[in-house]
């Protein structure tokens, strides 16, 4: 068997599709996991033009990384998805310039990666990281026109992003004219935190919302001052009833026992 044979035989053999074309685009090798792939032989495919076979979105534009890898003369990588009958299969694939003996590019080649299973556990991944993201800052509609958001926990400055999309969202979902960032459950706050406390309260009222502070304890408020951090015009409670009665009077509620 020549060097040429066993290099054949050896990409016959990658349990992944691997492919060769010319600076036309059309199929000069397919290897047998590529033909099983497309469910037809070699004679079938032969000379046929790649895009025809594997019909994806970087197909016939200057996204195709077949064609960068004969532009640039480099290797190039890229998702993709590829439709082949019915089935639309999440890839990834690498396209190389393919060179004769003298160097010069006569075309490219290029190997496939079903990615399906990576994308389906990224999907999953998303979606439970949409989840804790949404628990860890539930906007609470407590009473008309004020909204409560109870914060347990670390305010980083990613979480701080969340708590003021999640509540800028409430606030023009329900036209809420309050609400209550109640940080009893906050482990500690620092200059960082109470940075992303003023900004939070600075958006709300961009939106014609004001912004209340409760469930500063004594500690918190100590720390606080110690550190020289000036909240401003920001109103402050020690508790969530506390906030929660200054709500009602400034939106001129009466609330009375039922007798």
């Amino acid at each position: 068997m020549s060097g040429a044979d066993f290099a054949v035989s050896i990409l016959g053999q990658v349990p992944t599709p691997v492919m060769a074309v010319n600076n036309d685009y059309e199929l000069i090798y397919l290897n047998e996991t590529g033909l099983k792939l497309l469910g037809k032989g070699w004679e079938e495919v032969k000379g046929q033009k790649c895009y025809d076979l594997f019909n994806s979105a970087h197909c016939k534009s200057d996204e195709c990384r077949v064609k960068q890898a004969i532009a640039k003369q480099t290797t190039c990588t890229a998702r993709n998805e590829v439709r082949i009958g019915q089935r639309t299969i999440p890839i990834e694939y690498t396209a190389a310039p393919l060179r004769d003996d003298e160097g010069n590019i006569i075309g490219g080649l290029e190997y496939i990666v079903d990615i399906t299973r990576q994308v389906r556990d990224e999907r999953k991944l998303q979606e439970q990281s949409k989840t804790i993201l949404e628990i860890s800052t539930p906007a609470i509609s407590l009473w008309e026109g004020i909204i409560v958001l109870p914060l347990v926990g670390v305010v980083d400055s990613f979480r701080a992003q969340q708590m003021m999309q999640a509540m800028l969202s409430k606030i023009k979902e329900t036209a809420s004219k309050i609400i209550i960032l109640d940080i009893q459950g906050v482990a500690a706050v620092d200059t960082a935190v109470a940075n992303h406390l003023i900004k939070i309260t600075k958006a709300t009222k961009l939106m014609g919302c004001k912004c209340l502070i409760s469930g500063i304890s004594p500690a918190v408020a100590e720390t606080i001052v110690q550190l020289g951090i000036d909240l401003g015009d920001i109103e402050t409670s020690s508790t969530l009833k506390d906030a929660l009665a200054d709500a009602f009077e400034q939106l001129h509620f009466d609330v009375s026992t039922a007798k």
